[in-house]
């Protein structure tokens, strides 16, 4: 039987995640991608090079994170992130979500892994979603 999760819970359950589905508006049909983020402070951090998703968000800023945690059919947690896209141009601010990043996830390509190492690369887009309200349900 389905529940709702606390207020609480959901946000544990984003906190551990690693890999979220982001949802954004393109040319006015939704877009679904998984990203890998850091979520802290109200806020979620991620990155991307420029793209479909990045434009999208620049023109909607209003977005959906979608985390879950699944051990079956019928043992599984969801949670959603309301929020709204913002790019982070401060050099040091940049950095910092990329050393972040990179700590979490240490498996990030080279590529990746250089761009957080100098975070003045201008093809790297940093950016957060600042959250709304989180909501969630689960299975079990």
């Amino acid at each position: 039987m389905s529940r709702t999760l606390s207020e609480q819970e959901a946000r544990e359950l984003v906190s551990l995640g690693e890999v979220g589905h982001l949802g954004c508006i393109v040319d006015g049909d939704p877009y679904v991608i998984p990203i890998n983020y850091v979520f802290e402070n109200d806020s979620v951090y991620s990155h991307s090079l420029p793209g479909l998703k990045i434009d999208a968000m620049r023109a909607h800023p209003r977005v959906v994170l979608q985390v879950e945690q699944i051990v079956d059919n019928f043992n599984w947690r969801s949670a959603l992130v309301y929020g709204h896209f913002e790019e982070i141009r401060v050099p040091s601010d940049r950095r910092t979500v990329l050393r972040k990043l990179t700590a979490r996830f240490p498996l990030l390509t080279p590529v990746e892994t250089q761009i957080a190492q100098d975070a003045s690369a201008p093809d790297i887009i940093v950016f957060r979603i600042v959250v709304d309200r989180i909501t969630g349900v689960a299975e079990k």
